[in-house]
């Protein structure tokens, strides 16, 4: 790992939790630059920020966030010297820079005492399937500007043409047509109105006979299949079902805070 790779992750990182890093007396001091020491639990602090990220703890990482924070260190006493921290613009992202290490830690502590139940998850999980019902349809479109064209394309069809090289060849939906038209599995509550209407109208491996306009255009559909909507089993949804909780538990213990202040 590269000295200069480090740095990279450490990014935005680097400058919150340096400047949220408490200095201790007593702290094991892992550097000394100009007579001033650099405690190693802001070593600790930052790695652990790194980690969180993704990279993995090692004596290489720790070199490199002692490297950088004595650099950073020699940097911080260059403004001083030339009076950069006083600063009233450079106050203020210090004091916002400060708060957001605060808050970050609010937030962090208020998750962690307020995380779901499994039961709880279950619970959502289950009042979420009493909500998917229906079919997912398997559809291709061609999709051009005037019904006469689509009437062609239509005719082409009809006369044993291949509907992925039209769809390739004519279809303005940049999206589908360089699949030849392939719109995937999708309940047909995702279309306009008049997309839905007639794509459920059709049969599997028919296609429209007349064009369906729509605000899009003019639209030549085909009907591929038809199946039941494919339900997540809880396991595969728990994680995100659980982020969801939370950011709505987060959202709404915030709101609290807002409506319990007094705002002037």
């Amino acid at each position: 790992m590269s000295f200069k790779n480090v740095r990279l992750w450490i990014g935005t990182a680097a400058v919150v939790i340096a400047a949220g890093a408490a200095t201790s007396a007593f702290a094991q001091n892992i550097a000394v630059v100009n007579g001033k020491a650099i405690p190693k639990e802001r070593v600790d602090a930052l790695v652990a920020e790194l980690v969180r990220q993704g990279q993995t703890d090692s004596p290489q990482l720790q070199a490199a966030v002692r490297e950088e924070l004595v650099n950073r260190e020699v940097m911080m006493q260059e403004a001083e010297k030339r009076g950069i921290p006083n600063d009233p613009s450079v106050k203020a992202q210090m004091a916002l820079a400060s708060q957001s290490v605060a808050i970050r830690a609010l937030i962090q502590d208020f998750v962690k005492n307020n995380a779901p139940t499994d039961a709880e998850l279950k619970a959502k999980y289950d009042e979420a399937i009493k909500q998917v019902q229906g079919k997912e349809y398997h559809l291709h479109h061609i999709l051009v500007d005037n019904e006469q064209q689509a009437k062609d394309i239509i005719a082409k069809l009809k006369a044993g043409g291949s509907f992925e090289d039209l769809a390739k060849q004519y279809s303005k939906d940049t999206g589908s047509a360089e699949h030849g038209g392939d719109l995937d599995w999708a309940n047909l509550q995702s279309y306009v109105p008049e997309f839905g209407d007639a794509a459920q109208k059709l049969q599997k491996g028919q296609i429209t006979d007349t064009p369906v306009h729509s605000q899009f255009g003019w639209h030549v559909i085909r009907l591929d299949d038809v199946r039941d909507v494919k339900v997540p089993s809880f396991d595969e949804v728990k994680t995100q079902l659980a982020q969801q909780v939370q950011q709505e538990r987060l959202q709404q213990w915030e709101q609290s805070l807002r409506a319990k202040a007094k705002i002037q």
